[in-house]
């Protein structure tokens, strides 16, 4: 069954909702939008609907149900559905879960006989604790009994049917957790309960599991007992993602997607980017399988109509926005310094963006905001070849792009005209020019216990420019002179484990030691954010 249309009056948060034009073919439908903005009271009126329409009744609670200020009208007439098969429920049309699903641990000493499932719906309202895994055990395990002793063919062992029930749950439950395995019921006469094996431990309880383990093997075990009941139906999950990482709830939604039977089709309300993200990839597949409800900038006391949202950058910046909130600040860089360097590709070599990962290294601390990008050469860079000084702005308002480029062999005139077009110049030819300066091999020898080896460093460095300036190189052509006097710092100071190169000797251990406080630290603070 897939719900097409809905019709809300004068119920809960809503004066009138009309949500409508859901696609027939929409397998997975999500409703985001941010806390209190009615994605629960939807859920609600549904749930209550079914109830109504399938003789269950419902509990009365008209505090819960009524808006104060709008006089008492029939529930039932409130609320109207249209599916793609009737515009009414019929027992087994409509599952639902609410948010509040812990059961955080249970044991068994009896065994009782579980009627069939739609002879009690006990859930009324989506504020209700809806813990179903020891239930669920009940009913497994007196099923197991029942079908083994009863009505299963001749010469089936309880292990034929253990691995036949266990196997349904275990599968998706084993591609979530690779290390989790779901092995059985235990005994339920003696302190019975669901039992698994991870890494070396086997045969450890339920209780034991972490909450982001609980949750996915509760709704993954509630959508193997109850699909064969449910197996015409509108699934409606309240966030789901309640107690996971980010992958797990992405991977969690593909697993209930598939566990879906027949024509079903499954309604979640979420604020997660795991989820988010993976019903994106689903609808980048195939558009018309999953529709996007955004509840999020609509006033619900009055007249409203909701239809599918295009999943465009304006929708996906407000779910961020719900998903992170305040975080977003934190997340996305105050600032970010596009320099020179190898580009990250998509087979990075050893020394991609090595001048970012310098920058970095010195800057991580003091400017935590500060992402540091490498974009290619001087002229890439001056002329954002690649666009990132164009295009981070508009991704991320509120953001500053700063462009760095090396001095090389550029005059004081060009330095002047680079600024005016809002690219910064380092006042040394280049980065190796901090990295190997006097202030910082002298730091090196210090934080090596060899104090005494620094002017004989300082000899060897001063050798090796000499030999790059007879070669026809300036003498500031420190880049030049970098190999030479990093083979003469490993001798000097019988370095190990540094650096396999002078590159990586760079970045791991030289950046390490410009620490503020130094004044070559302080000039190239300076030369790359003015301050």
């Amino acid at each position: 069954m897939r719900l097409l249309n809905a019709h809300i009056t004068r119920f809960r948060r809503f004066a009138e909702l009309t949500v409508q034009d859901i696609p027939a073919s929409a397998k997975l439908v999500v409703l985001a939008g941010p806390n209190g903005s009615g994605k629960s009271s939807l859920f609600d009126a549904l749930l209550l609907r079914y109830r109504i329409d399938t003789g269950y009744g419902w509990n009365g609670d008209t505090k819960y149900y009524d808006r104060p200020q709008d006089p008492v009208v029939d529930l039932g007439a409130r609320i109207s559905v249209t599916t793609d098969t009737s515009n009414s429920f019929a027992r087994g049309n409509l599952y639902v879960r609410t948010a509040y699903r812990n059961d955080h641990e249970f044991t068994s000493d009896t065994l009782r006989r579980q009627g069939p499932i739609f002879d009690n719906l006990r859930l009324n309202r989506l504020i209700e604790p809806d813990a179903t895994v020891s239930v669920n055990y009940q009913r497994l395990a007196s099923q197991a009994m029942e079908d083994v002793f009863v009505n299963e063919a001749a010469g089936t062992t309880m292990g034929d049917y253990r691995e036949k029930l266990i196997g349904e749950v275990r599968s998706p439950l084993k591609r979530l957790f690779p290390d989790l395995t779901f092995v059985g019921v235990g005994n339920p006469l003696d302190q019975g309960t669901f039992q698994f094996d991870k890494g070396t431990s086997r045969g450890f309880d339920y209780k034991n599991l972490s909450g982001g383990e609980k949750a996915s093997f509760d709704l993954i075990l509630d959508f193997v007992v109850k699909r064969r009941s449910y197996a015409d139906a509108i699934y409606c999950i309240d966030e789901p993602e309640t107690h996971m990482n980010t992958r797990l709830q992405a991977a969690l939604l593909g697993e209930l997607v598939g566990l879906l039977p027949g024509n079903s089709q499954l309604w979640i309300a979420s604020h997660s980017i795991g989820m988010m993200r993976k019903a994106r990839e689903m609808y980048d597949a195939d558009p018309t399988s999953v529709a996007f409800i955004d509840f999020s900038g609509h006033d619900f006391d009055q007249v409203a109509i909701l239809s599918p949202s295009r999943p465009t950058r304006a929708f996906w910046e407000g779910v961020m926005h719900v998903a992170l909130d305040d975080l977003a600040a934190l997340v996305a860089p105050k600032q970010v310094v596009i320099c020179e360097g190898n580009p990250m590709g998509s087979v990075p070599g050893k020394n991609t963006e090595h001048d970012a990962r310098v920058y970095e290294a010195i800057f991580a601390d003091e400017m935590p905001e500060t992402a540091f990008i490498s974009a290619g050469n001087s002229k890439e860079v001056q002329n954002d070849f690649i666009g990132l000084a164009t295009v981070l702005p508009k991704l991320t308002s509120g953001i500053k792009i700063i462009r760095l480029i090396d001095l090389d062999d550029h005059t004081p005139a060009d330095v002047a005209a680079f600024k005016s077009k809002g690219v910064n110049v380092l006042s040394l030819r280049h980065l190796e020019s901090y990295l190997y300066d006097d202030e910082v091999l002298i730091a090196l020898c210090d934080s090596v216990g060899k104090p005494g080896k620094a002017a004989d460093l300082i000899a060897a460095k001063a050798a090796a420019i000499a030999s790059v300036v007879s070669q026809g190189h300036p003498a500031d052509d420190i880049k030049k002179a970098a190999g030479t006097i990093y083979v003469a710092a490993k001798q000097i100071l019988s370095l190990t484990q540094m650096g396999n190169d002078a590159p990586a000797f760079a970045r791991n251990t030289l950046s390490k030691l410009i620490r503020p406080g130094m004044a070559i630290h302080d000039k190239l603070r300076i030369d790359v954010f003015g301050v």
